[in-house]
């Protein structure tokens, strides 16, 4: 019986491993590809929103405020 245990059981082929690793690093690089690119975005995002935020109060600095005037000194 323990003749035909190698016909039931295969060994692992080596060029299957090799391939999924092939894979798992590739689908690793594309994750951190997306992951970067996702955070740069984002990045610019939050630089021109705080510039436009920068600018808008900058703007309301200069205005008159109105609510001064009901104020009690």
């Amino acid at each position: 019986m323990s003749k035909n245990l190698p016909y039931i059981i295969p060994s692992p082929q080596p060029q299957v491993d090799e391939t999924f690793a092939a894979y798992h690093t590739t689908h690793q690089f594309y994750h951190e590809v997306q992951t970067r690119s996702e955070f740069q975005r984002y990045c610019e995002w939050y630089h021109v929103t705080a510039e436009q935020h920068r600018q808008e109060l900058k703007k309301m600095r200069g205005e008159l405020n109105i609510l001064q005037w009901f104020r009690r000194p």
